[in-house]
């Protein structure tokens, strides 16, 4: 029985920039900095998934407050992946964007602007108890920003 969510994964092309990308830019903390997994245990765990032989680089980022929900950075150094087509939307089938919870989504915006982030909308949004704006890394990984403002003590889904 499933019991919570333990992390989202970000192919990336490079795991070191990306984390020095979240970690610089975006302020996230490094739980677990890059390291390369090759050997049978991986060749068993995604052989069927990532051509032969397997390698994987991860790292780990998130915020230091001590749950599982964090984001792993990923690259498969022997399986380049496939280019995202330039037509690509959040409104295609699958994984769309990744919500960051933040105290202060304009103060957020406002330091990311000066940072050079390309952000996806104009300004920001108040939607059903949440202020929200929407950033891409560069990688066009695609993100929220989310502020909890109507009720900051309960989850962002309890927020209207």
């Amino acid at each position: 029985m499933i019991t919570g969510v333990a992390h989202t994964a970000l192919c990336v092309p490079d795991v070191e920039a990306a984390v020095a990308w979240y970690r610089d830019v975006l302020g996230l903390i490094v739980l677990s900095p890059p390291y390369q997994i090759e050997g049978p245990d991986i060749e068993r765990d995604m052989g069927a998934l990532v051509p032969s032989p397997v390698v994987v680089k991860a790292a780990i980022i998130g915020v230091p407050d001590g749950s599982d929900r964090v984001i792993e950075m990923i690259e498969y150094p022997n399986a380049p992946g496939r280019v995202r087509p330039a037509d690509a939307a959040v409104v295609d089938y699958g994984f769309t964007h990744v919500a960051l919870l933040c105290d202060d989504v304009i103060a957020a915006r406002a330091d990311y602007e000066a940072k050079g982030v390309h952000f996806l909308v104009e300004g920001v949004a108040d939607v059903a108890g949440l202020r929200t704006t929407w950033i891409a890394d560069p990688w066009d990984n695609v993100l929220i920003l989310v502020e909890k403002v109507r009720r900051p003590d309960r989850p962002y889904f309890k927020q209207f």
